[in-house]
């Protein structure tokens, strides 16, 4: 489990082919390495991957097909730069919201508008997904606890402060770039348990 709260931007240094359309990515990031062992998870742009190994600075996870293919990662190449985010403690403060690094989606930035201290970024959004997303609601981008300020049939849009745009690749992904989406799991749930009801 994760806050969405990046810790480190990360660089992606190498990329293997394991076979059976499976990869392994080792990526430099110092800080979330400092404490990490085996099978410890650390997401990367939002998505949940678990350490098989940690030297100096660098770990390496293994990414199946099926995570290449229902998220951006399969995009990334060597110099890449990732957001990195440890598994939460149940002693730390929750600045963020619970976000579970299980990407629902991939949507594409459509248009960048700045303001005077911030920016306001908007989303394709995938129809699948549409449901789950209201303004004023959590939802995870690359790993990022946002609030949705505006929210359509097809998009939504958030506004992002310097502080977000400077210390995660939002700051720095164009018009068209992919990104990862995981919508806020208690919208699922409650679709869940509602749908079970007898009316």
């Amino acid at each position: 489990m994760f806050t969405g709260i990046v810790e480190e931007l990360g660089e992606v240094i190498r990329l293997t082919d394991a076979g059976g359309d499976s990869a392994v990515i080792a990526v430099r990031g110092p800080l979330v390495t400092s404490d990490a062992g085996h099978g410890d998870s650390i997401a990367v742009n939002g998505v949940c991957l678990t350490v098989i190994d940690n030297e100096d600075g660098v770990f390496t996870a293994d990414v199946m097909g099926e995570t290449l293919r229902r998220s951006s990662l399969g995009a990334l190449t060597v110099g890449s730069q990732v957001n990195l985010e440890r598994a939460a403690a149940l002693n730390s403060r929750l600045g963020g919201h619970l976000v579970q690094g299980h990407v629902d989606g991939v949507a594409r930035i459509i248009a960048r508008e700045p303001a005077d201290q911030w920016e306001v970024v908007r989303f394709s959004l995938p129809a699948e997904l549409a449901k789950y997303v209201v303004e004023k609601g959590s939802i995870t981008v690359d790993g990022v606890s946002l609030t949705v300020m505006d929210v359509t049939a097809d998009s939504f849009a958030v506004g992002m402060i310097p502080a977000t745009s400077k210390l995660t690749v939002l700051g720095s992904k164009a018009i068209g770039d992919p990104v990862n989406l995981e919508v806020d799991v208690i919208a699922k749930y409650v679709e869940k348990m509602l749908g079970s009801r007898n009316v």
